[in-house]
Parts: C-alpha cells; structure tokens; sequence
C-alpha cells in the first residue's frame, strides 16, 4: 500500500489512529531525509494531539529499528532505561540499577543518550566515570563477554535522528520523538525494565513490548517519575508472553523507608558520577534504596515476572 503526507496527517487530524505500516513509513520518510521540517512537525505535533496507541508506536519503533546502525548482541539480556522527560533532575538511578544488575550476573545492553531535560544523562554520567562511551558496534559483544554491560549510545546507532532535529527543537514541546527511545534498543534484548514519565504513554510503551513477544516491567511513579519510585506507590505493567497485567508496588511493603524527593536530586555530571561511586561503594541511604529497587525490577524482568503472582511477593 502506497502512503503520502496528505493522507496520513489528515488521517491523523481527523483522529484516525494510523496503522503500524503508515506510520512505519511516515517514520521512515523522517529518517531517510524524505520530509521536510513541516513534514515532520506536523507529523509529530498531530499524533500527539490525538493521541498515540500501540499499533502507531510498534510501526515507527520499527522503523528506527530497521534503520540503526547494526550490533549483534546476545539477546537474552536486559535493558534498564527511564524515558525522561520526568524533569525532577534526579541521580542517574538506571544507570547505578543497570551496573548493580550487572554485578548480579544478568548481562545488561544498556540503550540511553544524552540529557534532554535534564542536567545529566546517561551518557554524560557514564563520561564523567570515565566510560567510553561511543565503542564500536563490534567491539560490544567482547564488552559484554567481560564486564557483563555494555552501553549503546543512542547518538551512535541512531544518527538518521538528526533529520527531526530541526522540527524537535523548533517545536520545544515533547512529541512521540521523546519517548521512542526505550522502544528502539538497536540490540533488541529479550527483556526490558522501563520507566515511563508519562502515566499515559506507559500502558502503550508495555504493549509494544509485548507485541514482541519480550518480557518485562514498564512503571511510571505517582510521583512523576520515570523510576519505580520509593517517594511514593508507582503502577506497574507486567509483560510476559504477549501479556500485559498492571498492578502497584507501594515499597514499604518491601520495608523500603519513603524516600523524600530533594533525597534524590542530582546536579551536573560531574556531582552524578560522585553519588554512582559513592552508592557502589556502599553507601547507605534513599539513593541506594531506589537502585535497589530498580535493580530488582530489571532482575524481575530478566527472568521473566509472574502475572498471577502479587508483585511484592516477586522481589
């Protein structure tokens, strides 16, 4: 089937949802350098208007995919990724949650870039430990083989980004662009822990996962954030073979002490590498608790969670 810009934006500001492949091709038109900065804004403002859904999100997931720049992986791994967007500025806590992880056993891909709306990403934390972080493609799986993690800089593998970035910018709002990322690990490991700023892109980010046939946890904290948060209770979608089941984890009942939120507050690189050295050190408090936390949910979607089971029993 043949698609053009008319049709798919008025299909969108009319409120039809987009099946996978139109809007795998609108994506692919984006990548490919094919549309033009109105092409693109327009795209991305009036699917967000309307409002995304699952099938829309698998077609242009799978668009990025097909276009990344191509890495061979195991895939039985994990990756342990926040979508951001959550603007509290905290501590890196998926990055210190994807090394603990590691530490534990379960090989790690982690998928993540620079900051966006915060002071410090992924990559600016993992930079400022001293983490070389554009590796070659081909030289991850022996990374993997002796550390156990390895990091894919989404910069890297994703470079036909560039052609939205005019439209992003100028934009100043976040669209569907912000929250692809998770979806769009260039390695395509089996199991995903994913945090979700937005409570209503969450649900969606876990069917997509589903639809794959992966496993995982996606959850997104009452208090906004893109972690399994210990300020407050969070909701939690469990993903295993093509399911989906929602549910809450309030961490006191895993006797986890409330943290406050200013308890989590990072600062620029340099300050987020001190809190990852400090915490794998062993020091105590909330900033180790919620890596715990989310370390135990990566490990929980490694092996695959129990939909029938209560989620605080799992951990």
């Amino acid at each position: 089937m043949s698609f053009t810009w008319a049709g798919v934006l008025s299909d969108l500001v009319r409120g039809n949802d987009l099946a996978p492949d139109a809007a795998a091709w609108a994506m692919d038109q984006i990548l490919a350098g094919d549309a033009t900065p109105v092409q693109v804004a327009g795209f991305a403002v009036a699917l967000r208007a309307k409002g995304e859904t699952v099938a829309e999100l698998t077609g242009l997931s799978a668009a990025m995919l097909e276009r990344a720049t191509p890495v061979t992986l195991p895939s039985e791994a994990v990756d342990v990724v926040g979508s951001g967007g959550d603007r509290a500025n905290t501590v890196n806590v998926s990055t210190m949650a994807a090394i603990v992880t590691a530490a534990c056993g379960v090989p790690v891909v982690k998928h993540g870039n620079r900051a966006a709306s915060s002071a410090c990403g992924t990559a600016d934390c993992l930079e400022a430990l001293g983490v070389v972080i554009d590796v070659p493609p081909d030289a991850q799986p022996q990374v993997l083989a002796r550390a156990g993690i390895v990091f894919l800089f989404a910069a890297m593998y994703h470079p036909s980004l560039r052609f939205a970035a005019t439209a992003r910018k100028e934009l100043g709002v976040p669209t569907t662009f912000n929250f692809l990322g998770p979806m769009a690990n260039p390695a395509r490991p089996s199991a995903q822990a994913v945090g979700v700023a937005d409570a209503r892109m969450a649900p969606l980010v876990a069917g997509v996962i589903a639809g794959r046939g992966h496993r995982g946890l996606v959850f997104h904290g009452d208090d906004g954030l893109d972690e399994l948060t210990t300020t407050t209770a969070s909701d939690v979608w469990l993903i295993r073979d093509g399911q989906v089941d929602q549910t809450r984890l309030d961490p006191t009942e895993l006797g986890v002490v409330p943290a406050g939120r200013d308890d989590l507050v990072g600062a620029d690189p340099a300050f987020n590498a001190g809190v990852v050295r400090d915490v794998l050190s062993g020091a105590r408090g909330p900033v180790r608790d919620i890596v715990a936390l989310n370390s135990a949910a990566a490990q929980l979607a490694f092996a695959g969670p129990d939909l029938a089971a209560p989620l605080a029993a799992q951990f």
